[in-house]
């Protein structure tokens, strides 16, 4: 049976599984429907902050299928997921800012409310739908820049565990190497507790048998018997 130091591909992560998934699907579909209500139309914005949004969900989800092949490649996107997120909360910050709205401290009521929601399991839209179709833009992107902190902050930790995976367990090259050592030291195993194998004792070739009455007796000097 295989076992952790000896599996070529183990398991990918399961990205539905993930709260960092989940949190960067609400804030896609929270950004989604923002860009498109609140951005004047032919604002290249719409489409940076849409796809910044999409990336930071995207990726999270790539780098969880890529993980049997190569944890480098997990971290990767997952880092790309974590700058994706970054830029869309820069935006954020810039439609606060450019219309003097401001940016909610993380200890004030509003955010330690959007804090607690973000607690809840599973997060989905359906938690923050209500303040997304009823509150003001300026109400909506703080809670969107609350969200995306929380993202963040569980991206990190992931980011963390990889990299600690990472060094303990190696990539899939460092894999292929353990898997092959451990496979050729099991079968000289197996191969060594069959005992020795027996070779054949090596023997003389047999000689002429001699004809019949070729024994004669010794011949005395003379010629006499």
């Amino acid at each position: 049976m295989s076992t952790p130091d000896d599996t070529l591909l183990p398991p990918h992560g399961n990205y539905a599984e993930l709260l960092s998934f989940h949190k960067a699907e609400v804030v896609y579909d929270i950004t989604f429907r923002f860009a498109h209500k609140y951005l004047s139309r032919g604002d290249r914005t719409i489409d940076q902050m849409i796809q910044s949004a999409r990336s930071g969900k995207k990726n999270i989800l790539e780098g969880s299928k890529a993980s049997p092949t190569s944890k480098e490649t997990e971290i990767k996107l997952t880092g790309v997921a974590r700058a994706s997120l970054e830029e869309l909360l820069d935006d954020y910050r810039d439609y606060l800012r450019v219309r003097e709205h401001g940016e909610w401290d993380k200890n004030s009521k509003e955010a330690l409310y959007v804090r607690r929601l973000g607690r809840k399991v599973p997060q989905t839209y359906e938690l923050y739908r209500e303040f997304v179709e009823s509150r003001p833009p300026e109400v909506i992107a703080n809670i969107a820049i609350c969200l995306i902190h929380q993202a963040n902050y569980l991206i990190d930790q992931q980011l963390r565990r990889l990299e600690q995976d990472f060094l303990k367990e190696g990539g899939r090259r460092e894999r292929m190497t353990r898997a092959r050592l451990t496979y050729r030291n099991r079968n000289q195993g197996t191969n060594a507790s069959d005992g020795p194998p027996q070779i054949p004792r090596k023997t003389e070739p047999p000689g002429p048998h001699p004809s019949p009455g070729s024994h004669k007796p010794p011949r005395h000097p003379g010629g006499q018997p």
